[in-house]
C-alpha cells in the first residue's frame, strides 16, 4: 500500500518528514501513516503535470480512450481490495464500499467512450466572408482537491474526463482518508497512463499547498468537491489568477413526500437517499417535508426502518451504518439533533449520543420538526431525518427553495404530471422523481445556487476541461 506522494511518475517522501495520521473511524486508532506533502511538494506537482501534459494532449482520442477503458477494468478487478481500503479509513458499510468502486470506475468507461466523441463544428460566417472553425482543445493541468466521503469517486469523477480531453492532473486528496487516493493512483500507472499525467499530493496543510499549486503559471484550473463554506474562499483564491473553476459544493436536499405516494416505496427511497454511505454524502436526504394526511403514518415507518439499522464497523457483516467520519462530526449532529429537541421536535428513534470507541451515531428520526429549525437550515452529513408536515404545496416549494443550497432534491408522488410540475419549480440540479437514489456517470451532476459551478459526468463532464477556441479562415 503506498504511504508516498507521487510526482512524475515516482513515488516519493514530502520535502518535509511531517506525516499524515490516518484513522480507522470505527475505533478512532491510527491505521497509517502517509507522507504530507508541502507546498513545495505541490509546486513540484504542477511541473511534471505541465510537462506530462504536452504529449498527453497530442496522444491520438482513441488511445487516450483505450488507457482510460483500462484504468475502468484494473479498478473492478481490485474492487474487493479497494473496497476494503475504503471501509478501513472511511468507516462506510462493505457493501457501499464496493458500490462506491463499481461506480467510480464507471466514470472511465464512460469518458474513454466520450474522449473520441469530442467534436467541434464548422460553418459560414454570416457575412459569408470566412468560415467559423470551433474546437475544444484542453484547459491544461488541473488542480483537484477532493473530499473524505468518496474517497474513490470524487477522484475518478474528475480525473476520468480531465485524462480524456487531454489534460494532466494534481489531486489532493482530503487527509482524513488519502490511502485509497494513493492506491487508485497506483492502479492507473498499471493501466497506462504516462507518468506525470496523475500526481497525488496529500497534504496536512492546505491553505499554503493550495497556493502553491494554483500560484503556478502552469495551473489553470481548479475542481473541488467539499463545503460551499471552503469553496467560497477557493473560488476568491482562483480569482487572482482567473483560473476556469468547476465546483461540487453543499446540500440541502428536500424529500417531498406527498399524500398520494406509495408509502413503502417512499420510505424505502427514503432509506437510500439519506442511509447510503453512512449519511454522509452531498445528495443525502437532509429535509422530510411530508404532506399532513400522511406525516405521522410516513414518519412511524420510517422510525421503525431507522430503529432497525444495524450500527458498527463497515467491515461487519449486516451492518447498515458505519461510523462518522471523526468525533467533530458526532459532536455536530448531536448539537443539531438537540437543538431540534429544544425547538419543539419529537424523537421518534435515535438521538442518543455513543459511548466509543469509534465514531458513532444513531440513526435518528424527529417529529415535527419546525421549517426554520437549525437542523433544517444546515447540512447535517449524517443519520438523522427530521420531518416536516406541509398542507399547502406553494408554501412547500416556498420552504424546500429557502436555502441557498440547490444540489439534489426527491419527490415521491402517485401523479407523475404533478410529480414532473413540481421538480421544474425546486431550485435544485438534480430532482430524483419517485426514486431515492440519481447518481450516474451517464448524467450530469451538479447544482444551482451555491451547490456550485458546473457539472461532472454526462457530456458536460468532459467539456469543462476544455477551452473553446475559435478559427477563422476560408478557402
Amino acid at each position: 500500500m503506498p504511504d508516498q506522494l507521487l510526482i512524475g511518475g515516482s513515488w516519493r517522501n514530502g520535502s518535509t518528514d511531517e506525516r499524515i495520521s490516518v484513522l480507522d473511524p470505527a475505533t478512532g486508532e491510527e491505521l497509517t501513516t502517509v507522507a504530507s506533502g508541502s507546498p513545495e511538494d505541490a509546486t513540484a506537482a504542477v511541473d511534471a503535470a505541465a510537462k506530462a501534459q504536452i504529449g498527453w494532449a497530442q496522444t491520438a482520442p482513441r488511445e487516450r480512450g483505450e488507457i482510460l477503458r483500462n484504468c475502468w477494468q484494473i479498478m473492478l478487478e481490485h474492487q474487493d481490495e479497494l473496497g476494503e481500503l475504503i471501509t478501513a479509513e472511511h468507516g462506510k458499510p462493505m457493501a457501499d464500499a464496493k458500490g462506491e468502486i463499481a461506480y467510480a470506475a464507471e466514470f472511465f468507461r464512460w469518458n474513454s467512450e466520450e474522449a473520441v466523441r469530442l467534436r467541434g463544428t464548422i460553418g459560414n460566417a454570416p457575412g459569408g466572408a470566412n468560415k467559423i472553425i470551433v474546437h475544444h482543445p484542453p484547459v491544461g493541468v488541473v488542480v483537484m482537491v477532493t473530499p473524505w466521503n468518496f474517497p474513490a469517486a470524487m477522484i475518478t469523477r474528475k480525473v476520468a474526463p480531465a485524462l480524456a480531453a487531454g489534460n494532466a492532473v494534481v489531486v489532493k486528496p482530503a487527509k482524513e482518508t488519502p490511502l485509497t487516493a494513493l492506491r487508485v493512483a497506483e492502479l492507473l500507472e498499471e493501466a497506462g497512463v504516462p507518468p506525470g499525467v496523475v500526481n497525488v499530493v496529500p497534504t496536512q496543510n492546505a491553505g499554503p499547498w493550495f497556493e502553491a499549486a494554483t500560484e503556478h503559471t502552469a495551473t489553470r484550473m481548479v475542481s473541488f468537491t467539499g463545503s460551499t463554506e471552503v469553496g467560497r474562499v477557493l473560488l476568491r483564491r482562483c480569482a487572482d489568477r482567473v483560473l476556469k473553476v468547476a465546483m461540487e459544493l453543499g446540500g440541502n436536499a428536500p424529500f417531498i413526500v406527498f399524500n398520494d405516494a406509495d408509502l413503502d416505496a417512499a420510505v424505502e427511497g427514503a432509506m437510500v437517499a439519506k442511509m447510503r454511505h453512512s449519511a454522509e454524502t452531498c445528495t443525502a436526504a437532509n429535509r422530510f417535508l411530508v404532506e399532513a394526511g400522511v406525516a405521522d403514518d410516513f414518519t412511524q415507518r420510517l422510525g421503525k426502518v431507522m430503529s432497525a439499522v444495524e450500527i458498527g464497523p463497515g467491515g461487519k457483516a449486516g451492518v447498515g451504518c458505519g461510523p462518522m467520519i471523526n468525533a467533530a462530526a458526532v459532536e455536530s449532529i448531536h448539537g443539531l439533533v438537540n437543538a431540534a429537541v429544544s425547538e419543539g421536535a419529537t424523537l421518534v428513534t435515535g438521538g442518543e449520543a455513543m459511548d466509543g470507541p469509534g465514531f458513532f451515531y444513531p440513526p435518528t428520526v424527529l417529529a415535527d420538526v419546525t421549517p426554520t429549525a437549525a437542523i433544517n437550515q444546515e447540512e447535517i452529513f449524517g443519520p438523522v431525518a427530521p420531518v416536516v408536515p406541509f398542507t399547502d404545496t406553494d408554501d412547500m416549494i416556498r420552504i424546500a427553495n429557502n436555502t441557498e443550497m440547490g444540489l439534489a432534491a426527491y419527490v415521491y408522488t402517485a401523479d407523475i404530471g404533478r410529480g414532473l410540475a413540481v421538480s421544474e419549480r425546486l431550485e435544485s440540479g438534480m430532482v430524483g422523481l419517485n426514486r431515492g437514489a440519481m447518481s450516474d456517470p451517464a448524467a450530469p451532476f451538479g447544482g444551482m445556487k451555491q451547490s456550485g459551478l458546473g457539472r461532472e459526468g454526462a457530456s458536460e463532464g468532459i467539456l469543462e476541461f476544455c477551452e473553446t477556441q475559435y478559427i477563422a479562415t476560408q478557402w
